[in-house]
């Protein structure tokens, strides 16, 4: 009798998304792919999402472009183990190694959430240099973290306990709250499979509890020394870092331009990717029409 998580894997299709490349990063493996012909762009996810935010976006820039992604350290495909650190200090210096790998100077950058972050610190703290850099309603300003994620950094091992179907249920809640429509189920799976299980829900936490204000406070008051063109694009109903956070941050980089997108949460790539698409060909200046099945 098939298991649950094949049975979850079977209701997503044929087209559930594949990183069949692995970098090593410090003995830790991290799952990536890269799509298309031409000059390189990247793509980065948030929390507590993986590269699947990508799945309709990525083919379409990969008709004009060699396109990167992957899952982040400790995120998705990517190795989760104990006493792991997947935290924002981390992760610019994972894509710091990717690109070293992947042998890309300039490349176009696209990132979302804590991608957004991790794009950020690796361009000021990391000294990378971007050709151009698409953030979509990124953690990039002090504060962040929602009460529940305020519940859970406390409280992380007695979350970690909870019975599997309360975990569940939690999971659900916080990630239908990112988006304005309501996901399908096959849609929600996609984003609850890496952290279900064991394995799954100790990392849900531990990268919840790993969430410091002191990561975006090393860079925010640097946004000034960014050293290429900036996009910003934001959802009107992002619940979980309010539009007005999207116009600070815009008054702080100069030259941003800030785009909006009606009737989208926080995970604008699930809620309107077709404005991501827009906007990014747009960004890296390639505006023939382009449009998503």
């Amino acid at each position: 009798m098939p298991t649950r998580k094949e049975q979850h894997m079977d209701r997503l299709g044929d087209d559930s998304w594949e990183l069949p490349q692995v970098f090593e990063y410090e003995g830790q493996p991290v799952r990536w792919h890269a799509i298309g012909t031409g000059e390189p762009l990247v793509l980065l996810h948030g929390t507590p999402f993986s590269s699947v935010v990508w799945r309709r976006i990525a083919p379409l820039l990969a008709r004009r472009r060699r396109v990167y992604y992957y899952d982040l350290l400790g995120y998705g495909r990517s190795h989760k183990e104990d006493g792991q650190d997947v935290s924002l200090g981390v992760q610019n210096r994972l894509f710091d190694g990717l690109l070293t790998h992947w042998e890309l100077e300039r490349p176009d950058v696209v990132a979302h959430d804590f991608g957004g972050a991790t794009a950020l610190r690796t361009h000021l703290l990391d000294g990378r240099d971007y050709r151009t850099l698409t953030l979509i309603d990124p953690v990039a300003l002090s504060p962040h973290g929602s009460p529940f994620v305020q519940t859970a950094r406390r409280h992380e091992q007695a979350f970690v306990e909870l019975p599997a179907y309360i975990h569940d249920a939690l999971l659900r809640a916080y990630i239908a709250g990112s988006v304005h429509r309501s996901l399908s189920e096959a849609e929600m799976l996609r984003y609850t499979e890496p952290w279900t299980g064991d394995v799954g829900q100790a990392a849900f936490y531990r990268q919840i509890a790993q969430m410091d204000d002191r990561h975006t406070d090393e860079i925010q008051d640097r946004y000034d020394e960014i050293r290429c063109p900036v996009t910003i694009l934001w959802g009107e109903q992002d619940a979980w870092v309010p539009l007005d956070r999207g116009r600070e941050l815009a008054r702080r980089i100069a030259g941003a331009d800030l785009h909006t997108v009606a009737y989208a949460g926080h995970l604008v790539p699930e809620d309107a990717p077709e404005a991501v698409v827009a906007t990014v060909l747009e960004a890296i200046g390639e505006r023939s029409a382009t449009t998503v099945g």
